[in-house]
Order: C-alpha cells, then sequence, then structure tokens
C-alpha cells in the first residue's frame, strides 16, 4: 500500500509539474490604436494698417479715440474729435494659413507707443487691443482655420492722446503672434 502511495503521489506531482509547465504564459492585444498628427506650419501676412486716422485736439487737453474691431467708425472722448482730412482709420489685417480645421490663438501686446515723428520726444499708447476673426460676430483671442486652412482678422484698440499731445505724425510698431492651440 506505501508503495501504491508513492507511486499515486509520484504520478499527481508529475500531472502537476506538466499542467504548470503548458500553462500559457503570454497575453495579446490586438487593434491598439497608432498614428501620428502632422501641422503645417502657420503663416502671418499684414494686409492693412492700425491707423485712427486724423484726429482734432484741442489744446491742453487730452482724450481718447476708439476703433472698433466691428466698423471704422471711431468714438471720441473730452478733447480730441474727428477730422474730415486724409487719412482715415483702418484697422489692421491679417492673413493666416495652416493646417485645415485647426484651433489656433492669437497674442496682441498689452499697449504699443506711437512717437512723434518730427521731434521723436511726443508719445501716446494705444491699449485694449482687440481681434475680430473671418465671420465672427464678436471679438476673440482664439479662433478656427478653414477646411482650406485659411483665416484671417483685424484689430481695432483705443488710442489714449495726453493732454500734452503735439500735432504731428505718429508712428510706432507691434508684434502679433499665432499658434496652434
Amino acid at each position: 500500500m506505501k508503495k501504491s502511495f508513492l507511486l499515486f503521489a509520484a504520478i499527481a506531482m508529475s500531472v502537476s509539474f506538466s499542467t504548470a509547465v503548458m500553462a500559457q504564459t503570454s497575453a495579446q492585444v490586438t487593434g491598439t490604436t497608432a498614428g501620428a498628427k502632422l501641422i503645417v506650419p502657420m503663416t502671418l501676412t499684414e494686409t492693412g494698417v492700425l491707423h485712427f486716422g486724423t484726429i482734432n485736439i484741442l489744446a491742453g487737453a487730452g482724450g481718447t479715440v476708439t476703433l472698433p474691431t466691428s466698423s471704422l467708425t471711431r468714438t471720441f472722448s473730452a478733447g480730441v474729435s474727428a477730422s474730415a482730412v486724409a487719412p482715415y482709420a483702418t484697422h489692421a489685417a491679417y492673413n493666416v494659413t495652416g493646417t485645415q480645421n485647426v484651433t489656433y490663438a492669437l497674442t496682441l501686446p498689452g499697449t504699443i507707443t506711437v512717437t512723434e515723428t518730427v521731434g521723436a520726444t511726443a508719445t501716446m499708447t494705444i491699449g485694449t487691443l482687440k481681434a475680430r476673426f473671418n465671420g465672427a460676430s464678436g471679438d476673440a483671442v482664439t479662433s478656427t482655420l478653414s477646411g482650406s486652412g485659411t483665416d484671417n482678422f483685424k484689430v481695432g484698440g483705443v488710442l489714449t492722446v495726453p493732454a500734452s499731445a503735439v500735432g504731428g505724425i505718429y508712428a510706432g510698431t507691434f508684434d502679433a503672434t499665432v499658434d496652434y492651440n
């Protein structure tokens, strides 16, 4: 009986070893997703300059001129008013190209300084810059490129004329930047 038991134990052990050796040791996942995203480098082209037009000033009185993105109709406050003399107000305008149907963001400066071009000592500031994208009903800082990878926008703002302003032509520059979100 002892021999039978040992024989039975040996058989049982060999079966358990052979089962363990034959057990599955790997796993597989099928259908794992792979991909890549290709983007076209963005281009930004200026098609119009930001100009507040010709403005009448009262001696010793400053004020503001607002050029909204929705129209070229300026609003004036305090000691400044509209003039019928050219040049007339224009929005800064830009064309954007890039990857179709992709959202992007616009970055504009907080303020722009414009300096009188003859004496180069008198300055004014332009602030509250806003942008209106192609077909939008309001101002925004983001937009989506069309199905052909294009878009455009215009920029307006508020010119602050100090009480010490002198007559003359004022000029300055600013940067506009676009990048994918």
